[in-house]
């Protein structure tokens, strides 16, 4: 199985990038997964700003209908969507000046990788942040 993102990017977006996450596809449904990864987000000390067309109120913060519609810089655009809307998500989050990029589990995009590491972007592909943050020690 193909690694995209080696445990140094991990440890590096995950402690070192910054503290804004911009969570695509965060709503205020608590059974999907972006609900559960955003609280274990805000538990570890970063802020989460949902992104989501709906652009609700979700774990106490404000939501925004696309990552263009931030009026403030992330840190880190982690990606819930689907594998065939994610590579737009990654261009986007690159033009709008994030500092990384990361696909949640299952969610891959090749060229979309290829693209955002071009642009000097580092990109975690295809892992969960809930999950590989505890690892950290």
């Amino acid at each position: 199985m193909t690694s995209y993102g080696d445990d140094a990017t991990v440890r590096e977006i995950l402690t070192g990038t910054g503290d804004t996450w911009a969570v695509v596809g965060l709503s205020t449904n608590t059974t999907r997964a972006a609900y559960g990864v955003a609280r274990v987000l805000q538990r570890y000390g970063k802020r989460i700003v949902p992104v989501h067309p709906k652009a609700e109120t979700v774990l106490g913060e404000p939501g925004y209908a696309s990552l263009a519609e931030i009026p403030f810089r992330v840190d880190v655009v982690d990606v819930f969507v689907n594998s065939a809307l994610a590579g737009e998500m990654a261009d986007q989050a690159v033009a709008a000046g994030a500092r990384a990029v990361w696909f949640q589990l299952g969610v891959v995009d090749e060229a979309a990788y290829e693209r955002t590491r071009a642009a000097g972007i580092p990109m975690v592909m295809d892992k969960c942040p809930a999950i590989e943050i505890p690892l950290l020690g």
